[in-house]
C-alpha cells in the first residue's frame, strides 16, 4: 500500500471514529486495529491514537461552543479530577489483552447501552451540576475512568457517558458536551507521557487526527441537532459492535 492510500485510509477511518466518539464512544476500536494493520505495534498505536483524540476533541469543543452548548467552568472542574488517574494510567501503559477482561468489558458495554434506555423519573439538570452528594460520587468515578482512559482509551467514552448521565442526571447532549471537554484536558498529559517515551508516530497521528477532527466537528453538530434520539441510536450501534468484537475475537 503506497503512502497516499495509507493517508487516505487513516483520514477515512479517523472521520468515522471522530463522529462515533463524540456521539457515543468506541472509535478507538476502529483506529487502533487500522494502525496496527499499517505496521505499528500496539503500544505505538496506543500512543499515536492520543494525537487524534486530542485534535478531535479540540474541534468537538469548538463545535459545541459555536452552537452555544457549553458550560466551561463545570467541565473544567470535572476535568481536573481525571488528571491524576489519566497520568497514572499512561505511565503504566500496557496493552489490555486478557481474554476474560475483554469478555467482562463487553458485558459492561452492553449494560451501559441498556441502562441508557431505562426511563428516569428524576429531574434533569442542564444548567448546573446537581447536589453535593452527586459531586463526590462523580469525582470518584471520574478518577478511575481517567485512569482507564490514560491506560488504554478504548471505550472510555461509554464509561464517561454512563457516569455523567446516571450520576449527574443531565441530558445526553450535555453529557457529550462535558465528555469531549474532559477527554481533551486529560489527553494533554497522557499524550505527553507517550511522546516522552517515544511511543508516538507523529506522521500517522496527524493524518488520523485530520479525519478525527472532521468527524468530531460534524458529530457535535449532529449531537445538538439530533438530540437524545440520535445519540441513543449511535450509542446502541457502537456498543453492540464493540461487544461483538470483544466477545468473538
Amino acid at each position: 500500500m503506497n503512502e497516499l492510500w495509507k493517508f487516505l485510509l487513516l483520514f477515512a477511518v479517523g472521520s468515522i471514529a471522530g463522529f462515533v466518539n463524540v456521539n457515543a464512544g468506541g472509535g478507538s476500536t476502529i483506529t487502533l486495529p487500522t494502525m496496527i494493520f499499517l505496521g505499528l505495534d500496539s503500544t505505538l498505536a496506543n500512543g499515536t491514537n492520543r494525537v487524534a483524540i486530542l485534535i478531535q476533541n479540540i474541534f468537538a469543543v469548538s463545535s459545541f461552543r459555536k452552537q452555544e452548548v457549553h458550560q466551561f467552568r463545570e467541565s473544567l472542574k470535572l476535568s481536573y479530577i481525571t488528571l491524576p488517574g489519566a497520568v497514572a494510567g499512561a505511565l503504566i501503559s500496557v496493552r489490555i489483552s486478557d481474554e476474560w477482561f475483554q469478555r467482562i468489558l463487553a458485558l459492561v458495554m452492553i449494560a451501559v447501552v441498556v441502562s441508557m434506555f431505562i426511563p428516569r423519573t428524576q429531574k434533569i439538570y442542564t444548567e448546573e451540576i446537581s447536589t453535593a452528594e452527586r459531586r463526590w460520587l462523580i469525582y470518584v468515578a471520574l478518577f478511575f475512568i481517567g485512569f482507564y482512559g490514560g491506560f488504554i482509551q478504548v471505550g472510555v467514552g461509554f464509561l464517561f457517558m454512563a457516569a455523567l448521565y446516571h450520576i449527574l442526571k443531565i441530558s445526553l447532549v450535555h453529557v457529550n458536551m462535558h465528555k469531549v471537554f474532559i477527554v481533551l484536558i486529560y489527553t494533554i498529559p497522557s499524550l505527553a507521557v507517550f511522546a516522552l517515551s517515544g511511543k508516538v508516530n507523529w506522521i500517522v497521528g496527524i493524518c488520523l487526527a485530520a479525519g478525527n477532527a472532521a468527524g468530531a466537528w460534524f458529530g457535535a453538530k449532529a449531537s445538538v441537532k439530533g438530540g437524545e434520539k440520535l445519540i441513543r441510536g449511535v450509542l446502541a450501534l457502537a456498543v453492540v459492535l464493540m461487544a461483538v468484537k470483544l466477545l468473538f475475537k
